[in-house]
């Protein structure tokens, strides 16, 4: 995989439930990255820059140890911590740019590939509005290949609605392909869907071009 610019939307549904005061939805376009962590040093040019100041751009310091160091030891790390030994190939690191310096990240996604290609983990980086984070790390118990018929689930455990509480469970879907990328959680509460949410879009090269024709469409995304 080369890094990728997606271009696509974000939908969000809440239905009247809980602490929810009236049901609401919207979907919005937007763009993101998929990159791949080993190929991290291709993904330069004149409009996105990693590490460097450029109208689109990623900092290593806003993901992983937060600390500006290499990405892909700590995610190498977090997966044998956690006994995910499947998961030795691609890493692909899915979010947000920074523009023109500025970026917020409500949730950018690791996803974690064996030698074959195969989808084995997923690492969901939560980000709220009071700049609180989060990792929530979702597999297989047998470590099998993630499929896009597969649902994972999730204990929430971090605060970041004010219509829900901390309980309930997160149920994830991942639909990946070289030509579309969807990611769809929603969230349960006392066995009840009370929010859906769905990402998605279609992937191009990562070249000057691209960089400029997203940045001109939503120059203010962050």
């Amino acid at each position: 995989m080369k890094p990728c610019l997606c271009t696509g939307t974000v939908m969000h549904a809440r239905f009247a439930a809980g602490q929810s005061p009236a049901a609401h939805r919207f979907v919005y376009p937007l763009f993101f990255l998929a990159l791949p962590l080993s190929a991290l040093a291709e993904a330069g040019n004149r409009w996105f820059g990693i590490e460097r100041m450029r109208p689109l751009s990623l900092r290593l310091r806003d993901h992983g140890a937060r600390d500006g160091s290499p990405l892909l030891p700590w995610i190498r790390r977090l997966l044998a911590a956690e006994g995910i030994t499947a998961a030795d190939g691609e890493v692909v690191l899915q979010t947000f740019p920074r523009l023109f310096g500025f970026v917020f990240n409500p949730v950018s996604f690791w996803f974690c590939h064996d030698h074959e290609g195969a989808l084995r983990a997923v690492l969901a980086e939560v980000r709220n509005t009071f700049g609180d984070r989060h990792n929530y790390l979702v597999a297989h118990p047998d470590q099998r290949p993630i499929t896009s018929a597969d649902t994972l689930p999730a204990r929430k455990v971090f605060h970041v609605s004010p219509f829900f509480p901390v309980a309930g469970e997160y149920r994830f879907r991942f639909d990946l392909s070289p030509h579309h990328r969807r990611v769809e959680l929603d969230y349960w509460l006392d066995g009840e869907r009370v929010l859906a949410t769905a990402l998605e879009g279609v992937p191009q090269p990562l070249d000057a071009a691209a960089a400029r024709r997203a940045l001109l469409r939503q120059p203010l995304l962050t």
